[in-house]
């Protein structure tokens, strides 16, 4: 059973599925454009999802909005302007919220960064992936070294004074020299936020289907200490497992997620996660993911591809597969607040955790300790046994 006495933070969520090229690490909903994105099409059927999504937030207020992708910067400033006018008048959005653009370093995109802002677009999150000529290539990229430089100076002379770099390591053929000079980079480019995440190799992707080689185990751990090291005496605070932020620029939207908040998510494979009080229910929906089914799907009324409703014992596994990524933790009674079920219904596995050293607690707080955050799977892991079913 659940008890819901406040709902948690919403956020809203827009899937742009197209890319200039789908790279080979990538297992994301997007799909190559052959020729100009359907920019008028598509977000009228975003419009369509959202007012078939409206009733069940009925109310709420938004707190962020992440337009991501694929790659969200083949749609115009000017479709950008649109698609947040329509939200505007859809969703009571509070004032100064956070409004991310996922964005690639191509010249395009580039020249409409200060168009992006004027549409209102307050944070960039731009996919750098790595400074190194050899590397972005290897990765199938589609920029190159001087069009990342670029990107970063772009953006903040377009009057962002909030944007993130994502960058990778772990790459094919990668050193730990060049990891780190990817950091230097990324930290003489002064961007607020720095995503700084292990290459993975995914299911479904042509880095599966072809494996390259990666460097080994020793050598990774130690990009990633190096990097760390790095970026914390230059003032970017260690906030989840692959965020670096400068003080109060953390992400809002991530940190939402992080923390089981709720959101909404419309566009082509978006996924949603809602807390229905009148229910006592929380239920995660996702949607057609193909564009033109989506689209069509849109026309008639619904979009939703299938639609899950959580059992209390899933609920507690989400949250902390999600707040353990924290690194200061989470305070104890957010759990109950987010979940709508007591913190007793995983007091076995964290009872575990403690004793493997895993976790620190007291009466306010769950943290993961440092051999936490370094064994995270194993430490999430504890929490999927079905034996602590409420």
């Amino acid at each position: 059973m659940f008890t819901f006495t406040s709902l948690p933070p919403l956020s809203l969520y827009v899937h742009m599925p197209w890319c200039k090229r789908k790279c080979p690490y990538c297992d994301f909903n997007s799909h190559e454009a052959r020729g100009p994105v359907p920019a008028a099409s598509y977000i009228d059927a975003l419009v369509a999802d959202l007012e078939h999504e409206l009733p069940r937030v009925w109310g709420r207020t938004v707190e962020s909005i992440f337009i991501g992708g694929g790659t969200p910067s083949l749609f115009t400033p000017s479709d950008i302007d649109r698609l947040l006018s329509e939200l505007r008048a859809r969703l009571p959005l509070i004032p100064g919220m956070e409004i991310t653009l996922e964005a690639n370093p191509g010249s395009a995109e580039q020249a409409g960064f200060e168009e992006y802002r004027d549409a209102g677009i307050n944070r960039l999150s731009i996919g750098i992936q790595s400074f190194d000529a050899r590397l972005l290539e290897e990765l199938g990229r589609v920029h190159g070294r001087e069009e990342a430089l670029s990107a970063a100076t772009a953006a903040a002379t377009a009057g962002f004074d909030n944007f993130n770099l994502d960058l990778m390591f772990g790459l094919p053929g990668q050193t730990i020299e060049q990891a780190v000079s990817d950091i230097e980079q990324a930290i003489a480019l002064s961007p607020t936020h720095i995503s700084h995440y292990q290459l993975t190799i995914e299911p479904n992707t042509l880095f599966q289907r072809y494996p390259p080689s990666l460097p080994n185990e020793d050598d990774i751990w130690e990009m990633q200490q190096q990097c760390q090291q790095m970026l914390a005496e230059h003032g970017y605070v260690h906030y989840e497992v692959s965020a670096y932020a400068r003080p109060d620029y953390q992400c809002r939207h991530n940190l939402n997620y992080w923390t089981f908040g709720d959101y909404l998510g419309i566009g082509a494979g978006a996924h949603s996660k809602i807390t229905d009080a009148q229910q006592q229910s929380i239920s995660r929906s996702w949607k057609i993911k193909h564009p033109e089914a989506y689209n069509n799907a849109a026309a008639r009324g619904n979009t939703i591809g299938n639609t899950k409703i959580l059992t209390p014992q899933e609920v507690g596994l989400e949250f902390m597969m999600n707040a353990l990524r924290l690194t200061d933790g989470f305070p104890v009674a957010l759990f109950f607040q987010h979940t709508g079920v007591p913190i007793t219904v995983i007091e076995g596995p964290l009872q575990q955790a403690e004793q493997e050293g895993l976790i620190e607690r007291d009466v306010t707080t769950i943290r993961p300790t440092e051999r936490g955050r370094h064994f995270l799977n194993d430490l999430i892991a504890l929490f999927m046994s079905t034996e602590h079913a409420a």
